[in-house]
């Protein structure tokens, strides 16, 4: 829904826009249908009302150490003004499952995805078995999504409702890696009832 708002949002020049992909599977081709580059092509790119000035994608197919390399290359030459992001079942942000690395400065890097992580993408139907599921991807950094002068987390469903939990009233640690936010200094979280049901703001 965030990305189908962003769309036809008319007050934004998106010819002055420059944006960069979170996370993506290493070796999925484009053409999957769980390809995040592809998502994001048919959801969000493709659908601006004018062209975007350009777009970074993540192409993990080939030689994922060199791709970090290269975004990293790109992405150090801009301040990016607000970030975009959820929070997954295990509580991640982009694909840095816990426990995160919270102190890389590189600003992508390869992961591994754990269990958790990888029951989440079956459950939403982009594979067909577990076995399916890649174990690792290239992600953007924890400390590089900080690095945002905005952060918009967009979070519904109550599967995710124990990780946004946490995420707002636990410590902050690496074994929940969206607790980071909570230093943050302009983060804004947007939920659904389902989502925050279980929040316990005393």
């Amino acid at each position: 829904e965030m990305l189908n708002h962003l769309t036809k949002e008319n007050d934004i020049d998106w010819t002055k826009v420059t944006g960069f992909h979170l996370d993506e599977y290493i070796g999925i081709p484009i053409d999957h249908s769980a390809s995040f580059r592809l998502y994001l092509w048919k959801r969000f790119v493709s659908k601006l009302p004018v062209p975007i000035k350009s777009f970074h994608f993540i192409n993990a197919e080939q030689n994922p150490e060199k791709e970090c390399i290269r975004l990293a290359r790109i992405i150090n030459d801009f301040q990016i003004n607000v970030a975009f992001i959820g929070i997954g079942e295990n509580s991640h942000i982009a694909f840095n499952d816990p426990p995160a690395d919270f102190e890389t400065s590189d600003p992508y890097i390869i992961v591994n995805l754990d269990k958790d992580c990888q029951k989440q993408q079956l459950g939403e139907g982009w594979f067909e078995s577990l076995d399916d599921v890649p174990d690792q991807a290239i992600s953007m950094s924890i400390k590089q999504i900080m690095k945002s002068e905005m952060i918009i987390c967009s979070v519904p469903d109550k599967r995710k409702a124990s990780a946004v939990s946490r995420t707002i009233t636990g410590e902050v640690t690496p074994s929940c890696p969206a607790s980071i936010l909570q230093t943050h200094p302009d983060c804004n979280l947007f939920l659904d009832s389902e989502s925050a049901a279980t929040i316990n703001i005393n």
